[in-house]
């Protein structure tokens, strides 16, 4: 009898009751009601050596667009990414060409080309695509030559790798292109 009246008062708890974790919990199915953004918010990091470095940007896939030179021109500015300009945090100092740069967060932004690519790390990351960007506000521009890839990426995707011990890279692929420049924990 004291079981049955225990099991029915544990079967009328609600079920968020047992859960220690969100996985655990039912989720609503949103598929067919939820309108999915195109170019959803992403986010890349990873530890490289004792150095946190984190990007968010808005990743568009290429939905069989003409992507280079025609969504994204040649030779002018693009905040590398949709909606907001892309931004990198350094946790630590790091060298990028030679060049310290300091801890903190950082506008990344490119001029792609046809043969080379321009990146840049500006003082200014919290803008609407590349609206205000100012090239005045840069703390660094890196001339690199794309690399193309033999399977088509979608969706616009970011990358933080560790090379060695106290390098990484910053990596951004998209269409059948990526170009990426290395760092240095000071």
């Amino acid at each position: 009898m004291k079981i049955n009246i225990v099991l029915n008062l544990l079967l009328t708890l609600p079920i968020g009751v047992f859960a220690q974790h969100q996985n655990h919990q039912l989720q609503a199915d949103t598929s067919k009601i939820a309108v999915k953004p195109k170019s959803p918010k992403m986010t890349a990091m990873a530890m490289v050596s004792t150095n946190h470095v984190h990007i968010e940007y808005g990743s568009p896939s290429v939905r069989g667009r003409n992507i280079w030179n025609g969504l994204v021109a040649y030779n002018q500015v693009w905040s590398s990414g949709a909606h907001k300009a892309t931004w990198i945090d350094f946790g630590q100092d790091v060298l990028v060409e030679g060049k310290v740069i300091t801890k903190g967060k950082y506008g990344f932004f490119t001029i792609p080309g046809k043969e080379t690519w321009t990146l840049i790390l500006s003082k200014t990351w919290d803008m609407h695509l590349a609206d205000d960007y100012k090239e005045d506000n840069d703390i660094i521009r890196i001339m690199v030559k794309p690399t193309k890839n033999d399977k088509l990426v979608e969706s616009l995707a970011y990358e933080v790798l560790q090379t060695n011990a106290k390098e990484g890279k910053i990596k951004l692929s998209w269409e059948y292109l990526s170009v990426e420049f290395p760092f240095k924990n000071k």
